[in-house]
């Protein structure tokens, strides 16, 4: 069996997120049956993360098995045929048998758009969260280096997803403004459920003065889901980089 790795991007908008589930159409369902189609068997797709109805992604790898003796290299356009056209393959490599998108992953960067204006542009609809109050970018952007480093993340996860640890290392959380529209970028060795949204909604949180700055280590330190900032919207998230050993494949 050949563990074939593919790179793809996608618009989360019409989907209920990545994970195959019993009743909403997810993006890793409709992957599977388009590939299905082409290699003449099922497939079991696995995917470098677990993302929300509506998030994006800019970059996505996933890896699945197959007898198929279809050259890596025909499956984009083959598979892209068989798909709607808000989500593209854009590469496929032959990898190690023991490849894993999500286990052999790095880390990981997302990138959170804010529409930071007054008003609302149409053609950015289910694209950013749009925001019309002015968020100071500097004051966000204090409240997003207490982040960083390796900490307890539970007081910005939500409840859904069991892991074995809460403990996380954030290796950069930058917050930059062009204009009306606000990047937030954070990048981890792995997030816990809605912990990059949560965190956002933190940074929010403080530049409207809910909570200092300052106040972050604390609210770290306390492990309460409460006493952080809300979960920003999904539909301004994207996944926007992926690390692995195997470069070849990005």
């Amino acid at each position: 069996m050949r563990n074939i790795a593919l790179k793809l991007t996608y618009d989360g908008s019409a989907y209920h997120g990545w994970q195959v589930q019993k009743r909403d159409i997810t993006v890793a369902e409709t992957l599977e049956h388009a590939l299905e189609q082409i290699v003449g068997h099922p497939v079991k797709l696995t995917g470098a993360g677990r993302t929300d109805a509506g998030v994006h992604a800019e970059v996505y790898i996933a890896n699945f098995r197959t007898s198929s003796s279809i050259p890596s290299d025909r499956l984009p356009l083959a598979v892209n045929s068989r798909l709607p056209s808000d989500i593209v393959v854009t590469k496929a490599s032959d990898v190690p048998e023991d490849f894993n998108a999500i286990g052999s992953c790095l880390k990981k960067e997302y990138t959170y758009r804010i529409y930071n204006s007054r008003i609302r542009d149409p053609f950015l609809r289910n694209r950013v969260w749009f925001y019309p109050k002015h968020l100071d970018e500097s004051v966000m952007q204090r409240a997003a280096s207490f982040f960083v480093g390796t900490h307890d993340f539970a007081a910005v996860r939500s409840v859904g997803t069991e892991t074995k640890t809460t403990v996380r290392t954030v290796h950069y959380f930058t917050i930059a403004r062009s204009g009306t529209m606000i990047e937030c970028r954070v990048c981890a060795d792995g997030f816990l459920y809605n912990m990059a949204r949560a965190m956002v909604g933190s940074c929010v949180y403080a530049a409207e003065g809910k909570f200092a700055p300052e106040d972050i280590p604390a609210i770290l330190d306390g492990k309460n889901r409460t006493d952080a900032g809300p979960t920003a919207p999904p539909q301004g998230l994207y996944m926007t980089k992926l690390w692995y050993e195997e470069t070849y494949i990005l």
